[in-house]
């Protein structure tokens, strides 16, 4: 499969152009289609080995990477820190060196601590793509396949849509800034219409709301922060509301887990579905809390995408491994 996104690490979509992304994306289209059509794959990663190393434990992410790389006729290596020296206290210098020597692509998992600075580590050093299959900071395999999902749904007309990210309601633990920052970088690019919604305590890193603006701004389009849902929610053509953590308002777990409880009304219910548009999609990463953060009518209702979107990150996993690791 000639690409010219060969040995090219994806930490971030920053670290990718629009081209390159549109050409990731039309390889994620060709392998879609020609699975459907029972047409083989298992030439284009033959023989190639794809290290997987997560540091927490996951569904959709290990799983896409994992059945993508075997219908392309390669094989994936299941890590962990505990199963490796890593625990013991080998250096992301050596990881990466020896890995770099046994196969042709590594993915790494670290959603909380310093993921972010693992990973570019790890790829400092390889001489072979690294993908971040989810740091604490981005999500870009993800949000990449919700691109594709969009595309679809909206049939490549992306132009002034209105993309809603909004917070939601999951009380119990702290969960990362990776998902509405990898949205928010992503999706002005491709000439949607951004609004960030959350309470005041849960912003997200200044920087990357910056770079979110500057991207907006670079497309001519529009970007803008409310704290109200329901506000939010008027007119959109796509929401994504997501639950994440007040990490940058406070580092306190006890703290957080309050101001969490401080709004169970930021939940998506189908009279905040009415206020949409009528063609208006559903998303979420998954898992969701069901009727927790969102109401199992919303959730299962004709608006869900979710079960769309969890099937392109086979797809669009698949084609970042193709583009990136096949001779």
């Amino acid at each position: 499969m000639y690409s010219n996104l060969k040995n090219k690490s994806l930490l971030c979509t920053q670290d990718w152009t629009v081209e390159e992304i549109e050409q990731l994306l039309s390889i994620a289209e060709r392998l879609k289609q020609d699975r459907r059509l029972g047409i083989p794959q298992y030439d284009i990663l033959r023989g190639k080995t794809f290290f997987m190393l997560f540091f927490e434990e996951s569904t959709r992410t290990r799983n896409a990477f994992e059945a993508g790389i075997t219908q392309l006729g390669g094989h994936a290596h299941y890590l962990t820190p505990s199963g490796t020296q890593i625990e013991h206290g080998e250096t992301a210098k050596e990881t990466s060196n020896v890995l770099s020597r046994y196969g042709e692509g590594i993915g790494i998992r670290k959603t909380f601590g310093r993921g972010t600075e693992y990973m570019r580590e790890i790829a400092k050093y390889s001489s072979i793509p690294v993908i971040n299959m989810q740091c604490d900071e981005y999500h870009p395999t993800q949000a990449l396949a919700d691109l594709l999902t969009i595309k679809e749904k909206f049939n490549h007309d992306l132009k002034g849509k209105k993309f809603v990210v909004s917070w939601t309601y999951g009380p119990n633990y702290i969960r990362p800034l990776s998902m509405p920052q990898s949205l928010i970088l992503l999706m002005p690019r491709f000439g949607m219409n951004v609004t960030l919604a959350h309470p005041k305590e849960f912003y997200l890193r200044p920087e990357i709301v910056e770079q979110a603006k500057e991207n907006a701004k670079k497309a001519g389009i529009k970007f803008e922060i409310l704290h109200d849902m329901e506000e939010a929610f008027q007119d959109a053509d796509i929401v994504y509301p997501k639950s994440w953590g007040p990490i940058m308002y406070t580092e306190d777990e006890k703290e957080g887990l309050a101001l969490i409880d401080k709004y169970p009304e930021w939940v998506v219910t189908q009279e905040k579905m009415n206020l949409t548009k009528e063609h208006s999609i559903y998303m979420h990463c998954m898992p969701a809390d069901r009727d927790i953060e969102v109401t199992s009518e919303v959730l299962d209702g004709p608006h869900s995408v979710i079960i769309d979107e969890a099937e392109n990150r086979l797809h669009i996993n698949k084609a970042i491994m193709a583009a990136t690791m096949a001779s």
